[in-house]
């Protein structure tokens, strides 16, 4: 019997699985950490504590609990938020505070200065996608320009994931679909790094491009020591997380959309050919000659605990959300008028507005926990929509929704995206995500598995079917035309803080 690991490392919570052949999971782990947010509009982890903490933690508690020798496990493969900026020394030892990805909206600047120096047009064309928050350059240029002397010390930039591969190997290698959001420093069309953009950093200063199932190195003495496993065990390069949890519910054809509900709403829609639009993201999928178009929202699953912490103090923090979703469930379609604006950390897709504000607007005497709450899903829904709506402009439409993250336990969230979108939803048998994803890769990369093969190791659950609502047919115009008209007001209240 063999078995593969894969460990993912979330916004605030960390999850791995140990998989035996076929896909039974044998063990399961999780840690949480925090997301730190040391000023508005940054948001960051502890690299050395979240992630590798985290890492080491897992690993021990799965071969622990299950009693597998490590001897057994044939691959690792990591996955993890993305994408984020870690600058290293020369050992590679983190010299800040990991900047993280789109929810850190510091290198504002650095945006309109390579926009204005490269040009928007040149960089969509060349990099496939246009700048925004999301992009890894702008924040290196932020920290060379804001910390110089830490910028004389630094050896090489990471990823999240790379920088665990670093840690399980000593090797610095990257994946394509993760290295394509580091506009403007990857080329889209050669598939390679390009340094002809605006002065950034030097070409030594970036790990290694592989694609995500190939071996960036093996288990190292030391990592071995640390973490319980067997010196030698091959590592993949490893990916993001979103990517490793579309393919951990079967992600694989053209047309096959992933919604994962995390921190943040997440899309991944695969396509037939490269999707270059501005107001979405393009990456190269996991596998050579395969596309995907992303989206995301910046604040959603982060949005419902701020309620709860807000909102629901009185109540047992494991079960306020079930009790949340029970008022809200109460509350009608439409919340009884109630709009949210779910802009809380600015918002990415499709409007790539870092100064856009959470709004509640509609407020009355006759509104209750319940309604807000409920306004708060539909808000999400309703950004998630947009979203849609976007796809279908730009000429892609997927034919087939799956549905990922522990936000699926949030029923009325679930069902208000399906309504609001139009969109049915498959819920898949196994809900773990991204590290059960990361398992399967490790699987493919050392011949224990077929790309088909995930249909078998979690095949398809529940379908949420869309229902149409008048409701929503009134509000979600309302939706849009509310942030319109409020832009200039939120860029306003930027300036004054």
């Amino acid at each position: 019997m063999g078995y593969t690991l894969g460990v993912d490392i979330g916004t605030f919570e960390s999850k791995g699985v140990l998989v035996e052949d076929g896909g039974r999971i044998v063990a399961q782990a999780a840690r949480p950490h925090e997301m730190i947010v040391p000023r508005p509009g940054w948001a960051e982890h502890r690299a050395e504590e979240d992630w590798w903490g985290d890492f080491v933690f897992i690993t021990r508690k799965l071969l622990a609990d299950s009693g597998v020798d490590p001897a057994e496990v044939r691959a690792v493969a990591t996955s993890a938020i993305g994408p984020c900026m870690l600058p290293v020394d020369a050992a590679g030892k983190p010299l800040i505070n990991a900047v993280l990805y789109g929810v850190d909206t510091r290198a504002s600047r650095e945006i309109d200065d390579l926009n204005a120096e490269i040009g928007g047009d040149t960089i969509l064309t060349r990099c496939g996608n246009a700048l925004t928050s999301q992009s890894v350059g702008p924040k290196i240029l932020w920290f060379r320009r804001n910390h110089p002397d830490l910028w004389e010390k630094t050896a090489k930039i990471l990823n999240s994931a790379s920088y665990l591969t670093f840690r399980l190997t000593g090797a610095y290698a990257i994946d394509h679909y993760t290295a394509a959001n580091f506009s403007p420093l990857y080329d889209i069309n050669r598939q390679d790094w390009c340094f002809d953009l605006g002065d950034i950093c030097p070409p030594d200063m970036l790990p290694d491009l592989m694609w995500s199932t190939e071996i960036a190195g093996h288990v190292t003495e030391e990592a071995a020591r640390e973490t319980g496993l067997a010196a030698g065990t091959p590592v993949t390069c490893g990916t993001i997380d979103a990517a490793a949890e579309a393919v951990s519910v079967g992600v694989r054809d053209p047309g096959d959309m992933m919604m994962m509900y995390g921190s943040t709403i997440f899309i991944v829609l695969l396509a037939d050919k490269p999707l270059t639009d501005p107001r979405l993201w393009h990456a190269p999928w996991l596998f050579p000659g395969e596309h995907a178009a992303m989206a995301g929202l910046a604040t959603s699953g982060t949005l419902t605990h701020w309620f709860r912490d807000r909102f629901a103090r009185e109540l047992d923090r494991d079960g306020a959300f079930g009790v949340l979703a029970k008022e809200a469930e109460a509350s009608p379609p439409g919340a009884k008028g109630l709009i949210c604006l779910p802009y809380f950390s600015g918002e990415r897709t499709p409007i790539h507005d870092s100064r856009a504000k959470g709004t509640f607007f509609g407020l009355d005497l006759t509104h209750d926990r319940g309604d807000m709450y409920r306004a708060v899903l539909e808000g999400i829904a309703s950004a998630t929509r947009h979203i849609a709506d976007t796809y279908a402009e730009a000429g892609q439409r997927p034919s087939r929704v799956l549905a990922v993250g522990g936000g699926t336990k949030n029923k009325p969230w679930l069902k208000a995206t399906s309504d609001l979108t139009g969109l049915d939803q498959i819920v898949c048998t196994v809900t773990t995500g991204a590290s059960y994803g990361d398992a399967f890769l490790a699987a493919l990369a050392v011949g224990e598995a077929e790309p088909g093969d995930m249909a078998k190791w979690n095949p398809a659950g529940e379908v949420i079917e869309a229902e149409t609502h008048a409701a929503y047919d009134r509000q979600y115009p309302l939706f849009l035309k509310l942030y319109r008209q409020t832009r200039d007001i939120m860029a306003a209240l930027e300036a004054t803080e």
